[in-house]
């Protein structure tokens, strides 16, 4: 209890979450959280914001997020109240730093005289002390033994799964969880995308996003064409989604996939129209990625294809919605370099080979033949 007591800045214990719930601050008006990072990464927050809101629900929630983050939550309903994108800065946001830049944001910051800053960012080496110059009354996050200390921390450990490590947090702000997973929903004012789809409207869809981050985490291209052809051969419509940069990967996908049935949007969506066909599907299949996570926050059955470690740290709680098919490689398939360990613990080899190449295109086509029937069958009911 000492050593507790000692983390966590002389608070006393007055309840369980995921882990302590310590007493709430008193005199919250004003809730700052900072997430960088994709699209993944603000999903993975949504559960602690939302546990904030609710145990200072007349305080106003701000995250400090990036330009994805801001459009994503212009086109949801969130817990969030205002989205204030990060300035380049080392460890928070990837870029050129400006140094008069820098110093105005954190100026404009201070002079809002935030009562709470939650860290969100990582084990906190760069992100608590941005976290510490916004000169909020009390700090709470993640921290490494390297990192600056805050107020009230929880120990970051790289195996832990990202949104009840949030929610870790949160409890150290005295909030209790709400969801343990991300719930999200399209704004009321959003528009239909423009997508348009040879069909009446009758036949199923299935989404595929073949992205990720990580090259070693995406799923090889003619898995996912041997999907979309099977997909479509069974009646289905097929959607490849992605960014820009994944245009070319969709399109491989639909070339491959030789089918009028499957077609290429990769590029061509903004954030409002990706949540929109995302609602429209009938299963979103994908790598362990934003869009795959953007679905299941949606409501939108998925299948993730993982590997084994990110399932720890990124995969569904539950199977009844959410199928997961999870590679246990372990060594790099070209220098043998264990892959398990990572982030500062060891260097990543220089090979993007998929670590998920093992996954079965049959297991994956079970699951969203299996998904589809269940959602068929709840919409008849």
């Amino acid at each position: 209890m000492e050593q507790l007591t000692a983390e966590f800045g002389g608070s006393r214990r007055v309840g369980t979450g995921v882990g302590p719930v310590l007493e709430k601050f008193d005199d919250v008006s004003r809730i700052v959280v900072l997430r960088g990072g994709g699209l993944g990464d603000l999903i993975f927050a949504i559960p602690a914001m939302a546990a904030l809101k609710a145990a200072y629900p007349a305080a106003t929630l701000t995250l400090l997020g990036t330009p994805v983050h801001q459009a994503l939550l212009a086109a949801t309903k969130s817990p969030v109240d205002e989205v204030c994108v990060l300035p380049f800065a080392e460890g928070v946001r990837p870029g050129e730093e400006n140094e008069e830049e820098l110093e105005s944001f954190f100026d404009g910051m201070r002079g809002r005289a935030f009562d709470v800053a939650v860290q969100l960012h990582g084990g906190g080496r760069y992100s608590n002390p941005f976290l510490l110059r916004l000169g909020a009354r009390h700090t709470v996050g993640t921290r490494t033994s390297d990192a600056a200390s805050l107020e009230r921390t929880v120990p970051y450990l790289y195996y832990q799964h990202e949104p009840l490590r949030a929610l870790e947090v949160a409890g150290l702000a005295g909030a209790f969880p709400v969801d343990l997973e991300a719930r999200l929903a399209p704004a009321a004012h959003a528009a239909r995308p423009a997508v348009v789809m040879d069909d009446d409207g009758t036949q199923p869809l299935v989404v595929i996003h073949p992205g990720a981050t990580d090259p070693r985490r995406r799923w090889p291209v003619e898995r996912f064409a041997e999907l979309a052809a099977a997909c479509a051969a069974d009646g289905f419509l097929v959607a490849v989604i992605g960014d820009a940069s994944e245009q070319d990967l969709a399109e491989q996908i639909v070339a491959k996939a030789a089918s009028a049935h499957v077609h290429s949007f990769a590029g061509d969506l903004d954030m409002a129209g990706l949540v929109g066909v995302l609602t429209d599907a009938a299963v979103v299949v994908g790598n362990d990625s934003g869009p795959r996570h953007l679905a299941q926050a949606l409501g939108i059955p998925t299948v993730g294809i993982f590997w084994a470690g990110n399932v720890i740290n990124a995969g569904a709680l539950g199977r009844s919605l959410h199928r997961i098919r999870a590679s246990w490689v372990t060594a790099c398939p070209t220098c043998g370099i264990d892959v398990t360990q990572v982030g500062w613990t060891a260097p990543r080899c220089p090979h993007n080979d998929s670590v998920v190449a093992d996954v079965a295109v049959q297991d994956v086509y079970e699951d969203v033949r299996s998904l589809a029937a269940t959602e068929r069958a709840k919409e008849d009911a």
